[in-house]
């Protein structure tokens, strides 16, 4: 899913996972390159990654509701809302 791909933007460091825990460095931490599912940033991820998406092929974001992207061609209009929880 998306979530376990996501780029995240703050500096994040985990503990070494059992049965993973480098014999030499037992108390060094793991810089993260990507948001993992559990972490709070992962939402916050995958969020701003289909931002830039819809922005960056033509959609419009919605003044009033901002979950709410347009994209007008011709004579049709493409809707896309976005369902937003505690994902922010």
């Amino acid at each position: 899913t998306a979530f376990f791909h996501g780029v995240i933007e703050e500096e994040v460091y985990v503990h070494q996972p059992m049965g993973f825990v480098n014999p030499t460095f037992p108390n060094h931490v793991y810089k993260l390159d990507k948001a993992l599912y559990e972490l709070k940033q992962a939402p916050r991820a995958w969020y701003g990654r289909l931002i830039s998406f819809l922005i960056e092929n033509g959609f419009t974001r919605g003044i009033n509701d901002t979950t709410l992207f347009t994209k007008k061609r011709d004579n049709d209009l493409l809707l896309v809302q976005i369902y937003v929880d505690d994902m922010l």
